[in-house]
C-alpha cells in the first residue's frame, strides 16, 4: 500500500444558548471536539450554556 499525508478541514455551526457572545464563542471552541458537544452537566450547569445543535457544514480533504 502507498502511503499518504491528508489534510482535513470540518467546519460546523452551532447553536448554543449562553450569557452573551464572547461566553457563547468561548464554550464552542472549547467544548465542541469532533462534531460532539464533550461538555458535562456539571460544567453546563455551573457556567450557565447549553449547546442545543452542532451541524456539520464542511468536510474536505487535501493532499498535501
Amino acid at each position: 500500500m502507498k502511503k499518504f499525508t491528508i489534510a482535513l478541514t470540518r467546519e460546523y455551526i452551532v447553536e448554543i444558548e449562553a450569557i452573551n457572545e464572547d461566553d457563547a464563542k468561548h464554550f464552542v471552541e472549547y467544548y465542541v471536539s469532533g462534531g460532539k458537544d464533550d461538555s458535562i452537566a456539571r460544567t453546563r450547569k455551573k457556567e450557565n450554556f447549553r449547546i442545543i445543535e452542532i451541524k456539520p457544514v464542511l468536510n474536505e480533504t487535501l493532499v498535501i
